[in-house]
């Protein structure tokens, strides 16, 4: 028996008996026939990699129980490799199964929490926790990409007998975890107040190596509680429990290793009131809805009543229970039908009258502004709790300040990772026999089955108004759409494909490619039945006012000097327009014209500006919205070749017109760096680059991004000379910005028209002209000299960098005599085919974008954190780039976004505003676009 099922056998000795019993109800009468087939045909298995979070390490099968399908049924499980779950690749193979990246051999795919859009493999049958069935908004692009997929969707959560009781649940963990660190919440905010108590000395749950260390822990606290007492300002310690389900009985099983009296709701005022209770001992008392519910008519509660009239009760919680609570743990489930525990009115009320002694809440069920309504945001294991002031209403970090603690951590059956997938792997082992025996019409499967087919099961139909408003609607899904939308897309550039092939997704969406390249269009519009193609000159007015008038909303991919006229257009026939250019300032002086005619004019959403300002906003309202203030941040963002890709000197490709990517080493920059102003002049910018270490397996360097100073105020941080810092830059790997700088000293970067360049001689000729030599000399020489009167002269000096310059000139063919130039109209022209040739990517290589976000956070205790938030996206390569779909997609999802009516602000627009980024990112999330956090805790 391996340790950790040595850990696992309490529980699993004590496994729930509804799984099994609901299995063998399923068996009383065998079909002989059914197993003679089944016996040639096993359906295979895959358990995909856990990817949402960092600390997701559960598995829905245990290696164990992945041995007995092997043994018992010949199954073949695949698994993906991961270095991350509690399990290890190597266990998972001990049990048989076959480590693979690949899951698309498999029947049937498992895991834990939802699965992103470009991950989902159409027509497999998948069982995870959806968190669909009630309408979840944000995952419902998620389930319109199965019903698209033709995928079989099983929720666990729906796993029930025929009592409609569950069968296959975490929730106890989260009750387990919950108190944990309930606990440990409590012992902070009573020292906050002054008082040393034995809860300081329980830790949170996932310190601890099982359950049983944690709960040993808190019966020590508890034996130090009834030799020692607690503190008498106290009174008596009274901890109130809401629900009757597994997540509450989880959180007693805990709480009931320490010393305590069971309370009736009924007596608890008296008990607080009267003075008569012990120190050394607290106070447990559980309220059901009859405890705390009245009918608004005056007459008795009646429990069937209620759960079909809760409009017609009243909840009296805040007066008879919350008075005389001195720590809540709420688990109940909440729906917007019934009525809250508490409101943010009658919990300001409590704390003016003095009569709030609440000093915590463990809300383990975790429903945002729910039965709590002042529970305004999840906590994270990282940070674990937060402050609520009932008076000032808003949260803060302060746990020396007024208010309540709050822990709300809504994944924490993660903090007990082993436990939790065994338990659970015991409970599902049956249903994931009938799968891949092919019994895939078992009635708890089939019970729990959200979609199959591209159709949405019957009983779960009412999700289509959700799919109609928040997924991305197709013609096969059978959703209703009461608009037809005509989307204009001018240009059809490399970005354009991927834009294209999502909008055409949209049910009664028909798309139009305006481009003067209409073979490049058609090629895109040709693998779409309901897109367009039409031959435009954006300079001819009339024809692009008729060719905007046409349509709902226009998507311009044009060159930025070119936006103005189309917005202009638009504003004049009231249609919205999206753009991925950054807002120039004859596109702001636009702003209240736009307004006035109700249109939407979205800039700024691709990828560098677009995806970096929806995360970086969300995580500065976050702080924000806590109480806590960013004290510094700093933005990295590059669009490369994928490491194994990034063969050559520069260690860089184009897939498009290098001219920009040159130019923009010509511009100047302003930012500020550890509490000093910097402003770096374009003749010395690539010069400046600097070491940036974001992954240990990438060797990257940036320089600064213009004038990142501007950003203060977009981004809300308040005076700029309170920030410590405010930096934005551009990443490439090790040597390029050196490398790109000696190209501009030796006149490589010319703009002015060159008659030499526009006579197509060779690059030799080309280059002796700039160095000043004659044909036949040695220009190593000259090169020395005219690095070293830029501002290069170290390169001159050192006899090792001058050779990487020499030989990164040599491979580019630079010097050779044979290499004839294309004919351009300037030097910078001709170097930028030069390099459009030389670096391209080859068949089967792939790109990488790569975005980091650095924030520096004070808190209101004076608590300093460092929080990072980090993008890789790799292309495909039979597919889409990296940068086409970072840059397309968000563009195509504002698109949808705005005439669906999602997005409904006017005016010339940046996706700063909640509105606005919180509808993208989501939608970017479920297409597998999303950013790995990670925070540090720094000293005060």
């Amino acid at each position: 028996m391996t340790l950790s099922r040595v850990i696992a056998s309490p529980l699993r000795s004590a496994r729930p008996v509804a799984a099994a019993a609901a299995f063998r109800t399923a068996h009383q009468a065998p079909n002989l026939a059914r197993f003679a087939v089944l016996a040639r045909w096993v359906r295979t298995l895959a358990i995909r990699r856990e990817d949402k979070n960092r600390w997701e390490r559960r598995v829905p099968l245990v290696p164990q129980d992945i041995a007995r399908l092997v043994k018992e049924h010949n199954a073949k499980v695949i698994v993906q490799p991961s270095t991350r779950r509690v399990y290890t690749d190597d266990q998972f193979a001990d049990a048989g199964a076959i480590i693979s990246e690949d899951l698309s051999a498999a029947d049937i795919v498992l895991g834990v929490k939802e699965v992103p859009l470009d991950q989902l493999l159409p027509g497999k049958d998948y069982m995870f926790f959806s968190h669909t069935f009630k309408g979840q908004k944000h995952n419902m692009p998620m389930l319109q990409d199965i019903l698209d997929k033709k995928i079989r969707l099983i929720d666990y959560e729906l796993l029930t007998d025929d009592h409609n009781r569950r069968l296959v649940f975490f929730g106890r963990f989260a009750g387990y975890a919950g108190m944990i660190d309930g606990l440990h919440a409590l012992g902070q905010r009573l020292l906050g107040l002054g008082f040393a108590t034995p809860f300081l000395n329980i830790g949170m749950s996932y310190v601890y190596r099982c359950l049983a260390d944690a709960r040993l822990e808190v019966t020590r606290s508890g034996q130090s509680i009834m030799d020692d007492g607690l503190p008498k300002q106290l009174g008596p310690l009274t901890f109130v429990f809401t629900g009757n389900g597994n997540v509450t009985k989880g959180a007693l099983h805990v709480f009931k290793c320490l010393p305590h009296e069971w309370v009736s709701p009924d007596d608890l005022k008296d008990l607080v009131e009267s003075g008569n209770y012990s120190r050394h001992k607290v106070y447990l008392t559980q309220v059901q809805a009859k405890d705390y519910l009245v009918r608004k008519d005056g007459q008795a509660f009646d429990n069937a009543h209620y759960k079909m009239h809760p409009e017609e009760y009243d909840s009296v919680f805040h007066e008879k229970i919350a008075p005389y609570t001195s720590m809540l743990i709420n688990g109940i489930f909440w729906d917007l039908k019934y009525p809250r525990l508490m409101t943010i009115e009658q919990t300001e009320k409590l704390a003016r009258e003095n009569r709030l002694r609440m000093l915590a809440i463990a809300d383990i069920s975790c429903d945002i502004n729910g039965s709590l309504e002042f529970m305004s945001h999840a906590s994270t294991i990282d940070h674990p709790f937060f402050m609520y002031d009932p008076i000032e209403k808003k949260s803060h970090h302060e746990v020396e300040g007024d208010g309540m603690i709050i822990m709300s951590i809504d994944n924490l059956p993660t903090e007990m990772p082993l436990e939790a997938s065994a338990y659970f792997s015991d409970s599902l082992l049956p249903f994931v026999k009938e799968l891949i025996l092919g019994n895939v019409d078992h009635a708890v499967l089939n019970r729990a089955t959200i979609a199959r087919d591209g159709s949405l099961f019957a009983r779960h139909t009412q999700l289509q108004d959700q799919l109609e408003k928040y997924g991305r609607p197709s013609a096969g899904a059978g959703i209703r759409v009461e608009a037809n939308h005509k989307v204009l897309v001018l240009g059809s550039g490399y970005v354009a494909a991927p834009l294209v092939e999502h909008l055409s997704g949209v049910q009664n969406t028909h798309v139009t490619i305006a481009s003067n390249a209409l073979d490049e269009a058609g090629r895109i519009a040709e693998k779409h039945k309901n897109v367009q193609t039409q031959s435009v000159d954006v300079k001819n007015q009339a024809q692009l006012q008729d060719l905007v008038s046409k349509h709902d909303i226009v998507v311009s991919l044009i060159p930025a000097t070119m936006h103005i006229p189309v917005a202009e257009s638009c504003i004049a026939q009231k249609k919205h327009m999206v753009t991925a250019s950054y807002i120039s300032p004859d596109m702001e002086k636009l702003h209240e014209r736009a307004k006035a005619a109700g249109v939407s004019i979205l800039n700024e959403i691709g990828l560098d500006p677009g995806i970096d300002h929806l995360t970086a906003m969300r995580t500065i309202h976050e702080v924000q919205a806590a109480g806590g203030r960013v004290s510094s941040f700093v933005s990295w963002c590059g669009g490369l070749p994928a490491p194994e890709a990034s063969n050559n000197p520069l260690g860089y490709k184009f897939s498009w017109s290098p001219r920009g990517v040159l130019l923009a080493g010509l511009n100047s920059a302003k930012f500020k760096m550890n509490g000093k102003m910097h402003e770096i002049p374009g003749s010395h910018l690539l010069k400046s680059a600097m070491n940036v270490d974001m992954y240990r397996g990438f060797a990257l360097e940036g320089v600064p991004n213009r004038d990142s100073l501007k950003y203060t105020s977009l981004y809300e941080l308040g005076d700029l000379n309170k920030l410590d810092t405010m930096f934005r830059g551009t990443l490439r790997y090790k040597g390029y910005g050196e490398l790109m700088s000696c190209f501009k000293d030796l006149g490589l970067f010319e703009t002015a028209p060159s008659k030499l360049a526009s006579q197509g001689t060779s690059w030799q000729e080309l280059m002796n002209s700039l160095l000043g030599i004659s044909k036949g000399a040695d220009p190593v020489a000259a090169i020395k000299a005219k690095l070293a009167a830029g501002v290069n002269g170290d390169v001159a000096a050192d006899s090792l960098k001058l050779q990487r310059i020499l030989s990164a000139m040599n491979w580019l063919g630079i010097f050779d005599s044979a290499n004839p130039i294309v004919s351009s109209e300037s030097v910078l022209d001709a170097f930028c085919s030069l390099l459009q040739q030389k670096l391209v990517y080859l068949p089967g290589e792939r790109d990488m974008v790569a975005m980091q976000h650095e924030f520096g956070i004070e808190w209101a205790d004076g608590q300093k954190e460092r929080k990072t938030a980090t993008l890789i996206a790799y292309g495909e390569p039979q597919g889409y780039s990296a940068m086409a779909k970072t840059v397309g997609l968000p563009a195509a999802i504002a698109t949808e976004a705005i005439m669906t009516g999602v997005i409904t602000r006017k005016g010339v627009l940046a996706p700063v505003s909640k509105d606005i980024y919180e509808p993208i990112l989501a939608r970017l999330e479920a297409r597998g676009i999303k950013f790995d956090e990670a925070s540090t805790r720094l000293s005060k």
